[in-house]
């Protein structure tokens, strides 16, 4: 019976199982996984959502660029305990000082570490060195933090100055590693599954990489190094998941040419809705660890790496998924319906069930041929001529088959012994 009609949508005749279904909710649907939702039959829909993201990452991009750590730009880092002669030392303190030192803001200042050892970071553009020295009178006399013998120090306040070279280079091996990675996956996809699904899947990466790059453009996080990395980390979530749903697409669609049950959108739709429920299970199980770098690592201990790392693989996750199932897929059946055989096949199947359509409300209707009743009487009196024959046959067969007397006297006294 057919789960899906012939673009991904429940075809109009439901049987008894497809109604009760129908009633059943959505948690219900999602879990069993039988094709109740229309994801690829409503494939221009998603083109023109994740479209649209695509282009505003791209436009946010190329307008309003990055937020750049120091490690891409280079500048001067100011270190200092977080504890001061008056108590905690907040960011807030620490941003109006040195406001009123240099008549300017820092790039960022955040704690990190927690409790003794917390410390303030500030990250600004290159100082002079006159700058930099006036910056660490004004927080000494500010804020007056305390050194490792718990008396207000200068010396506790530190400044290095940082390269963008480090940065740069990191940039640019992760580039070489992203081609070499994207070369590979064609080069597997082609062979394992077939070239469409290769290109479903490069196009389902891009649209990971641009967007989660576009959301760190529109919100304006700060890219480090870290970010890079995690950006890479995330391309292996997302082939994974594609992968899943084309290992089903394949399984569904194997065959298909041959038989008249479904066509190709609809075996993809069913492939995707058995899929949907393991992407889900994946996706949060995935994001737990995420999570937990970005509230424990993060939030409690303020560590900037972890932060980032954490924030990029979340967002990149998040996207795989979607794309995964609402990108890949539907390009892959796009593609597919342009071949000739996967037309004619998809002929077939309407084909048949407009013809199984008009069988059954001849019948529900009784709009029967008339020769039916005419050969039912000629039907009735051939079995009966058969059922005669039969029964003389079997009598005949009776009276062969009953034993002599000699043969009962045998047996009589066999029992009696």
């Amino acid at each position: 019976m057919d789960t899906t009609g012939s673009n991904g949508k429940a075809p109009a005749a439901d049987s008894g199982a497809n109604a009760t279904e129908r009633k059943s909710g959505v948690l219900h649907r999602l879990y069993t996984g039988t094709g109740a939702f229309d994801i690829v039959g409503k494939r221009k829909y998603w083109y023109v959502l994740l479209g649209l993201l695509m282009l505003a990452s791209a436009a946010s991009i190329g307008v309003k660029g990055f937020n750049l750590s120091l490690e891409f730009e280079g500048g001067t880092n100011i270190s200092m305990p977080a504890q001061g002669a008056s108590g905690q030392i907040t960011t807030e303190q620490v941003e109006n000082t040195f406001r009123d030192a240099l008549d300017e803001d820092p790039s960022s200042v955040q704690l990190v570490g927690s409790g003794g050892s917390q410390t303030v970071q500030i990250s600004t553009e290159k100082l002079s060195v006159q700058q930099v020295g006036e910056v660490k009178t004004a927080l000494y006399e500010e804020l007056r933090p305390l050194g490792t013998n718990g008396q207000p120090s200068a010396e506790a306040i530190s400044d290095s100055a940082v390269s963008g070279t480090w940065g740069n280079e990191i940039t640019r091996q992760a580039l070489i590693a992203l081609g070499v990675f994207l070369a590979l996956v064609t080069v597997f996809l082609a062979f394992y599954f077939e070239r469409w699904m290769a290109v479903g899947a490069l196009v389902a990466l891009i649209h990971d990489v641009l967007v989660t790059a576009g959301i760190y453009s529109m919100t304006g996080f700060e890219v480090s190094p870290s970010t890079v990395i995690g950006l890479l980390t995330i391309l292996g979530f997302s082939l994974y998941d594609t992968v899943v749903v084309f290992d089903k697409v394949k399984e569904n669609t194997s065959g298909l040419l041959s038989v008249t049950r479904r066509t190709y959108p609809e075996a993809a739709n069913l492939a995707v809705n058995q899929s949907l429920m393991r992407s889900i299970n994946t996706s949060v199980i995935a994001l737990l660890p995420v999570l937990g770098l970005l509230i424990v690592g993060a939030g409690m201990l303020g560590v900037g790496v972890l932060r980032d790392l954490a924030l990029v693989q979340g967002i990149g996750m998040i996207a795989g998924v979607f794309s995964s199932l609402l990108l890949a897929t539907p390009l892959l059946v796009d593609r597919k319906m342009r071949d000739p055989k996967y037309r004619a096949q998809r002929d077939k199947v309407l084909q048949r069930r407009e013809n199984r359509g008009e069988a059954d409300e001849q019948s529900s209707t009784g709009d029967a041929p008339a020769a039916g009743a005419d050969e039912k009487p000629r039907r009735n009196g051939s079995a009966s001529r058969l059922a005669g024959a039969g029964a003389a046959k079997g009598s005949g067969s009776a009276e062969q088959a009953r034993p002599s007397g000699k043969a009962q006297r045998r047996a009589g006294a066999r029992r009696r012994r």
